[in-house]
């Protein structure tokens, strides 16, 4: 496992929270997309090599990407897919699965918190992430939900916070 000090991880808003939804092509999301790649660029320099993407659609899906991205461009950067339960994408559009699947697989680690679903697992898998790192990079927009809750653990926690505003 590495070392907590080295490790980032991330949260961020599902499409329904987001105003361009679905849509990945609209400038808003692209512009997005662009600063969390910035972001994690900036953490690499500042020593972080293990990146932990908790596999939800819309902002952690773009995280995930671009960790494998910068995995890609520099050697021993590390990718963990913390999953809340294994069937985490049941009733997701048939190409959100796919790419949640292509994604997992290219991760360098895999870490399910909870057998099965429960009212409770996607928390569990937020208090993971945040208690295996030091800095938490979240794209939010301020609203209630599990983005702010993550937020709000890892502020208790004394994790460093990059936000990305949506």
């Amino acid at each position: 496992m590495p070392a907590r000090q080295e490790s980032c991880c991330f949260t961020g808003h599902r499409p329904a929270k987001l105003p361009w939804g679905m849509d990945e092509t609209d400038a808003r999301c692209l512009r997005l997309k662009a600063r969390i790649a910035d972001a994690l660029e900036a953490a690499y320099q500042s020593g972080y090599r293990h990146f932990i993407c908790g596999m939800a659609l819309g902002c952690d899906l773009y995280f995930c990407e671009a960790a494998l991205a910068l995995r890609a461009q520099y050697p021993g950067v590390t990718v963990e897919a913390a999953l809340p339960c294994p069937t985490q994408t049941e009733g997701w559009p048939r190409e959100q699965q796919l790419r949640h699947a292509r994604l997992v697989a290219a991760c360098d680690l895999e870490t399910v918190v909870s057998r099965e679903y429960t009212a409770g697992c996607m928390l569990r898998r937020d208090r993971y992430m945040v208690d295996h790192a030091s800095l938490l990079i979240a794209a939010f927009d301020g609203s209630p939900g599990g983005t702010r809750y993550t937020m709000e653990y890892a502020m208790r926690q004394g994790l460093e916070i990059t936000d990305l505003p949506v």
